[in-house]
């Protein structure tokens, strides 16, 4: 389904600009950034070396995103690079005396993502210079990553790593880990098998001696606090009481 222009999500609204890379590698840093975190529109601005992306030290770094070196695009300036963006945004490490406003990657990343007709271009600098004035100041906003002051130092796909991470999170919030399909997700158990299962893991403790139904104390309250953290799935529950059970028939012998 074509969504129209107004509902595009925004990994298809962010555009990931690179201005005169110096080394092939972070160029395929870059792009497994970029694909890790769901995007994958790379322009590149005069980058300082021939065949930047087919250069084989930019293959290998790309380890698995080669889609999004041979989607790239090669630009010889920045307002070709910003072509079909209405948003620019400048990711810097030395703040300018004239600039436009300063934003963190998290506060930048909820706006593009609440703001369906923003078309965005993140811009990011010479792993040595950084970003000249010129491009700077044809930015919206400056983007600076809050690092420790004593060593603030990232390198360049590094850098994009936390602006694509920011901006997934912003778009996917906290259905990431099911998003992702990494690990398992089952049904949470309701409150009537949690109870069943407390009970009856209870009678199991009292049946070996573990707890002494004349002075409890805090024991299955703890227990309770302990499980109440894990968010037990139906199948959790399931196992703990076949334990109970188990051990109640053990103890019957």
């Amino acid at each position: 389904m074509n969504l129209p222009q107004s509902d595009m999500p925004l990994f298809e609204r962010l555009r990931f600009v690179l201005v005169e890379t110096s080394h092939p590698g972070n160029i395929g840093a870059a792009a497994r950034a970029m694909k890790t975190m769901g995007f994958t529109e790379l322009v590149l601005v005069n980058p300082r070396f021939a065949d930047a992306l087919g250069h084989e030290e930019a293959i290998a770094f790309a380890s698995g995103a080669q889609d999004v070196l041979e989607n790239a695009r090669i630009v010889g300036s920045i307002e070709e690079a910003l072509q079909g963006c209405n948003f620019a945004a400048a990711l810097t490490a030395r703040l300018r005396e004239y600039s436009p406003p300063i934003l963190t990657p998290r506060v930048l990343s909820v706006q593009l993502a609440a703001d369906f007709g923003l078309h965005a271009a993140l811009l990011f600098g010479n792993e040595r210079y950084g970003l000249p004035n010129e491009a700077v100041e044809k930015c919206n906003v400056l983007i600076n990553i809050p690092a420790n002051v004593e060593y603030a130092s990232l390198n360049l796909a590094q850098a994009i790593q936390v602006l694509a991470y920011e901006c997934r999170m912003a778009v996917v919030g906290e259905a990431a880990p099911r998003e992702t399909g990494i690990g398992f997700q089952g049904e949470a158990a309701n409150l009537a098998q949690i109870d069943g299962m407390y009970a009856h893991l209870e009678q199991a403790l009292v049946a070996i001696d573990f707890l002494d139904p004349k002075h409890p104390k805090k024991l299955m309250p703890r227990l309770k606090r302990l499980f109440s953290r894990a968010q037990l799935e139906t199948e959790e529950v399931n196992i703990l009481r076949g334990i109970a059970n188990q051990i109640l028939s053990r103890m019957k012998k």
